[in-house]
């Protein structure tokens, strides 16, 4: 029998001694494994991660029977000896790569940092340490990019400067933390390929925590499922998603989207609402004393489409691929080079000041990252009606309020939910605040950027159901831009492909899932992962 990695026993973490967000949890990550811990947004995963490395904040209260690093109980280790641990025995790689980076130092700096505190080694063999790190985690360029800043990297290769970081101390665990919520399947599949590449050269432990079932199953040996604080299933992962024993487990699983759900879709010809012709929207390039245009980013490249009133078309892509440009750009949120664009016949970005004002009640947005796109010092009422005193001042204040609640029921919130802030509420109940903003001014199309990429299952399927119910209620038709196929399976009835600021495949959801044309469309399809 292998010795532990890491072996947890009887571990609660405990907030202001009454609120229990670990409770009496016990696991063991053995060498060269990948365990996965699984669960949704607050059942206590990080939070467990956190107290191996007693990493939490003061009002936390740790108690244990173990928490043993191959020999060495960490529970009895000073703050000296866990700052040996940290960073070399065992690496951490966050969620958010851009918000864990230092945004004022180089790539390069930042992984000598570590290896300075770890390694007595001389400045030369720092930098060539540091440059194989980069060649170890399939930087392009790495010679170049270790003079690079964080912000002139994409999202997947600042993730793997992550990873670089976290190896850089040559640890016997790696603590994965979402490592790819929020990337592209594509992005996704390689950062999940080169995780379990470095595995198998180093032999190290990988401890990986998520809420994305399907990917687990691709990667993981054995999984933890995890719920309120409690690991109420475990075992070898073929077993525990193959023959699920808890209620819990069947509940993640059953919430899981499907590609299949596109098949058999039947749908009706309606007539169209929003008409986009040769559509572009370039950045210009300027360079000389005098900043001259010498050319352009076509970030949105001559796109043409239609959505039909009460439909969905999803708008699908990598990032960079321009997906958000065109959504922002559809609404003027940044101005298009050229093209045309009509609602209901009406040609919008030929209008006035004043006459597209009136035509905003027309299109509304929900953004991806909800907490960032409300203002955090104002009520979830005020939010909800700033649109509505914008756009439509004729309502009066008891009007306004009995609306307000009319639309907090019909995104399923408590009519309490108005006099509270956003920071009081879960990433779902925000996003469900931002749907019913939009809904306010009685939209005839919602764009919907991202809007279930950083949710669990269960929550984005509850999004999802929200959304189809009320283009069922209301006719509203929706842009759902993704990055996600199995969501589009679910929602859309016809599909977009970007790739390089053009739409490369269009079609109804089935053919374009089922029967792709074009050769991006099966590689994004080929990186989707499926429940094993």
């Amino acid at each position: 029998m292998k010795t532990p990695v890491l072996s947890v026993e009887n571990l609660r973490v405990t907030f202001n001694q009454e609120q229990h967000v670990v409770d009496d949890i016990s696991f063991a990550i053995y060498p060269s494994e990948t365990f996965a811990l699984v669960g949704e947004s607050g059942s206590g995963k990080s939070m467990t991660a956190l107290s191996v490395l007693q990493l939490l904040p003061n009002n936390a209260q740790i108690s244990a029977t173990s928490i043993v690093l191959q020999d060495d109980n960490l529970l009895d280790a000073t703050e000296e000896e866990l700052c040996k641990v940290r960073g070399k025995r065992i690496g951490l790689v966050f969620q958010d790569p851009m918000s864990s980076l230092n945004p004022v130092m180089t790539i390069g700096k930042q992984i000598e940092e570590v290896i300075n505190i770890h390694f007595s080694l001389p400045q030369k063999s720092v930098k060539a340490q540091a440059l194989k790190l980069l060649q170890q985690v399939e930087i392009p360029n790495p010679e170049t990019r270790l003079n690079d800043y964080p912000h002139q990297l994409s999202g997947g290769q600042r993730q793997r400067v992550m990873i670089a970081i976290a190896l850089a101390g040559q640890p016997e665990l790696l603590i994965a933390d979402e490592p790819t919520t929020s990337l592209d399947v594509t992005i996704q599949a390689q950062i999940l390929a080169l995780l379990k590449n470095i595995q198998q050269q180093t032999g190290m432990a990988l401890w990986l925590i998520s809420h994305d079932l399907a990917l687990v199953s691709t990667i993981a040996d054995r999984v933890a499922v995890m719920q309120k604080g409690k690991i109420v299933e475990t075992g070898l992962t073929l077993d525990v998603f193959n023959n699920p024993q808890h209620a819990y487990t069947r509940k993640l699983i059953e919430a899981l989207p499907s590609i299949k759900s596109c098949l058999n879709h039947t749908t009706t010809e309606q007539a169209p609402l929003l008409k986009v012709d040769n559509f572009c929207c370039y950045y210009p390039i300027r360079k000389g004393l005098f900043k001259r245009i010498v050319d352009y980013v076509r970030a949105v490249d001559d796109v043409s489409f239609t959505i039909q009133k009460g439909k969905t078309l999803a708008l699908v892509g990598e990032s960079g691929c321009g997906k958000t440009t065109l959504g922002k750009s559809l609404i003027n949120l940044i101005p298009s080079h050229s093209g045309e664009i009509s609602i209901d016949g009406l040609s919008i970005n030929k209008l006035d000041k004043e006459a597209l004002r009136q035509q905003r009640t027309h299109l509304q947005i929900v953004f991806q990252d909800p907490f960032s796109s409300m203002n955090p010092r104002m009520l979830v009422g005020d939010i909800i009606a700033e649109g509505i005193k914008a756009l439509h001042p004729e309502i009066t204040s008891s009007e306004r309020k009995t609306l307000i609640l009319q639309l907090l029921h019909q995104v399923n919130l408590p009519a309490d939910s108005a006099l509270r802030y956003p920071h009081e509420f879960s990433g779902g109940q925000r996003q469900r605040i931002c749907i019913a903003r939009a809904l306010a001014v009685n939209p005839k199309l919602i764009i919907c950027d991202e809007p279930t990429s950083a949710l669990d299952v269960s929550v984005q399927r509850q999004i999802i159901q929200l959304l189809k119910s009320l283009q069922q209620e209301k006719g509203i038709s929706y842009l759902f831009i993704t990055h996600d196929l199995s969501v589009v399976a679910e929602i859309a009835d016809d599909v977009a492909v970007m790739y390089k600021g053009k739409i490369v495949e269009y079609g109804s959801v089935e053919q374009v899932l089922t029967q792709p044309k074009e050769e991006y469309t099966k590689q994004l399809l080929s990186a989707v992962p499926v429940l094993k």
